[in-house]
């Protein structure tokens, strides 16, 4: 079997790639965009920078949930410690940004948050490529 065919076997059956983790990563991206337009014109992150890492946040927790219910149902990361790290990682960045831009009311606050929102589709990336590595 092609290699190609076999990562497109390990990714059709994992369950922290879809819809969900793109809607995740695309999200994140907006936000780093958003919060970096506030950095540069020396704004601190206002609501709608807060209202979106709550979004993310909710959006990384139902990623989350999904891949403890494939856990649940047998299936298996490829790699299970650094699963595990990196899916911890990914769910306490967001309350971190937001922790980190509150204690930060300036423009770095925004920096803060843009910083972040950049890290969180590496994650994202991560755990997927974690979970669907081939022949342990």
């Amino acid at each position: 079997m092609p290699v190609a065919s076999m990562t497109s076997a390990a990714a059709a059956g994992s369950p922290v790639d879809g819809a969900l983790a793109t809607a995740t990563i695309v999200l994140s991206l907006v936000l780093a965009v958003w919060a970096l337009v506030a950095a540069v014109r020396n704004r601190p992150p206002d609501r709608v920078q807060l209202a979106g890492l709550a979004v993310l946040e909710a959006g990384l927790l139902a990623l989350t949930a999904l891949a403890l219910v494939a856990l649940g149902g047998g299936e298996r990361p490829g790699e299970p410690g650094a699963f595990f790290g990196y899916l911890v990682t990914l769910v306490c960045l967001p309350a971190l940004a937001w922790v980190l831009a509150r204690m930060e009311p300036t423009r770095w606050g925004s920096g803060i948050i843009c910083a972040i929102c950049l890290v969180v589709p590496v994650v994202v990336v991560r755990l997927q490529q974690t979970w669907e590595v081939l022949g342990g």
